[in-house]
């Protein structure tokens, strides 16, 4: 069986606390543990991206991180995204403006993946959404709504730079 792990870590900003074989992933330790069930698993070989959380800020596949190494540090997870009266983060939204979801087994991973870059880089162009996302599998929207979702998400937020202004809708003096 191997010995217990006390881990004790904070998840969307409140500190949890709770005990794991030396061996569990944070994914198996945040769904089974803390009840936190957002975070999917799909081919547990991080591969896919659908248990992607934030580690300190940085996405990571949750799957292949071990609770241990965890301990003490910042997760966050699709649950701890909206905000605290329940209202949908500038990421979800777009996600559901942009119809960028279908069967939502993606969709944490995907959100989380998108948060991160736009913590990272207020200003994504089309190369660096592609990188960010790269590394998560959809199977069921093509990507095109997901990227798009993730502009209009920047545009919301204010990251991203104003759409140039056509010169006959400015007023001229």
């Amino acid at each position: 069986m191997g010995s217990r792990h006390e881990i004790e870590l904070v998840v969307n900003g409140e500190a949890r606390r709770g005990t794991a074989p030396a061996r569990t992933s944070l994914a198996d330790f945040l769904r089974d543990t803390l009840g936190l069930t957002g975070t999917h698993l799909g081919c547990e070989h991080g591969v896919c991206g659908a248990c992607t959380v934030l580690l300190d800020g940085a996405p990571v596949r949750s799957c292949i991180v071990l609770a241990v190494q965890a301990d003490g540090h910042a997760v966050t997870t699709i649950e701890g995204v909206s905000g605290p009266d329940g209202r949908l983060s500038p990421v979800q939204e777009a996600f559901c403006q942009a119809h960028a979801l279908q069967c939502g087994y993606c969709t944490s991973g995907m959100v989380l993946a998108a948060q991160a870059l736009l913590d990272e880089c207020p200003h994504p162009g089309r190369a660096e959404i592609d990188e960010a996302l790269g590394g998560n599998i959809c199977r069921c929207t093509g990507y095109v709504q997901i990227r798009e979702a993730v502009e209009q998400a920047a545009r919301a937020i204010g990251s991203a730079p104003a759409e140039p202004v056509a010169e006959e809708a400015v007023a001229h003096d």
